[in-house]
């Protein structure tokens, strides 16, 4: 039995996930009714989020409380990054939407409920951060854990012991040990969300609504390797594609069928670790990318809100498509605290257009219907992201500061 742990181990995750992605898509043709299948998925998904929030919020309170100064400029440029590529994701979309315009039939009923306005997601936003913090984690809101988790932070670094710092950090050595071992059952996990996916949407997805996830998934490709690499080759002075692929490859994989950025934040942990980055700076810098980073949102918002205009005969200047892009990136940060996500930030942005909401949330039940293709390339473009500017961000400072660079860590070996 520990030699068969031992190699599950120590063998490739990647081939493995490849293979349950194969064998779970096979059985989702051959026996779609083996629902237990699924529940793996579930399983697997569900143990992540669960664990997730305390993984942030003791890896954070113990890096700030043990961080050292000189690192403050990494944190203003990756937030610079993250806005940055943002707003660019939702430049892209436009471009995209103006390229290659698509339609939508507007006849389907939604019932959500869509937020009313930019205020109210930002006014909602804020009002989470100042909620119990024990709520917060129970409930897994990353913005308010990640505030909470700062001001625990400070407040033991300027009032905790040594010793009592060190009992902090074996904790979050702790958790992070047990995510890991979680992360190991990734391609059992995956096998059963692939199945679930195959089992109830088909092939069929692809041909209703192909225009539109081809879009979709062509901007958000385009921003993945044009626009992100360029982003990151400008503040490194590097070829930015090795990078890339390392962040894609080994986060945006796993991201892709979590269809989870909150669930893949331990994935990237994971990740900067073996690229060689400050433990101090990355997980404060996942977490928080994982709030505001939010390419693939502003992408899908952009997208939609355009198809809509184009389906309804409206015409809209390139001129205007600037403040459009605005509230996309405005908007797609606040996604993390609206139940629905990205989607549900359409009509906000549709009303920019004088949409009414009648309309406009008939979107949203598009959207709804290609979640399955269109949530998994979002959510793998948002996280892959969060990596790679992590980086991006520390390789930058450390050259300006004349300090060694290892570049991809052990990757590059």
């Amino acid at each position: 039995m520990f030699n068969f742990i031992n190699k599950w181990t120590e063998s490739s995750l990647i081939l493995k996930i490849v293979i349950g992605l194969i064998i779970g898509a096979i059985l989702g043709v051959v026996v779609p009714q083996w629902e237990i299948i699924g529940f793996l998925g579930e399983l697997f998904v569900s143990a992540l989020k669960s664990i997730a929030p305390l993984l942030v919020f003791v890896l954070v309170s113990s890096a700030i409380s043990k961080a050292r100064s000189g690192i403050g400029d990494r944190f203003k440029t990756v937030i610079v990054l993250y806005l940055f590529s943002t707003f660019l994701s939702a430049v892209v979309a436009v471009f995209g939407s103006y390229l290659f315009p698509v339609t939508i039939h507007l006849s389907a009923a939604s019932t959500a409920t869509a937020p009313g306005g930019l205020g109210e997601v930002m006014s909602s936003m804020i009002l989470g951060i100042f909620s119990n913090p024990i709520e917060l984690l129970s409930e897994g809101q990353y913005l308010g854990i990640l505030f909470w988790s700062i001001v625990f932070g400070i407040a033991l670094k300027s009032v905790a012991s040594d010793n009592t710092k060190e009992v902090l950090t074996d904790c979050a050595d702790a958790v992070t040990k047990i995510v890991r071992g979680i992360i190991q059952f990734a391609p059992i996990g995956i096998m059963g969300l692939v199945f679930t996916s195959v089992s109830e949407s088909g092939l069929g997805i692809f041909t209703q609504y192909g225009q539109l996830i081809a879009l979709l998934v062509g901007c958000i490709a385009f921003v993945a390797f044009v626009t992100d690499p360029i982003i990151s080759a400008v503040a490194t002075r590097r070829n930015p594609y090795p990078l890339v692929f390392t962040c894609l490859r080994e986060s945006g994989i796993t991201a892709f069928f979590s269809r989870s950025s909150a669930a893949n934040i331990p994935v990237n942990m994971q990740l900067c670790e073996r690229l060689g980055l400050d433990r101090n700076f990355f997980s404060i810098s996942i977490p928080l990318g994982s709030t505001i980073n939010m390419e693939g949102a502003a992408v899908t918002i952009t997208v939609m809100t355009l198809a809509v205009c184009h389906t309804m005969g409206i015409v809209v200047p390139l001129p205007v498509t600037l403040a459009l892009c605005l509230i996309s990136t405005l908007g797609a940060c606040g996604a993390s605290g609206v139940a629905g996500g990205s989607l549900l930030l359409i009509p906000m942005a549709c009303s920019l257009f004088g949409i009414g909401v009648d309309v406009s949330m008939q979107a949203v039940a598009v959207g709804f219907i290609i979640g399955v293709i269109q949530d998994s390339c979002e959510t793998a473009l948002n996280s892959a992201g969060d990596a790679l500017f992590s980086a991006t961000a520390e390789y930058h400072d450390r050259m300006k500061r004349g300090e060694p660079v290892n570049y991809l860590g052990e990757f590059a070996k």
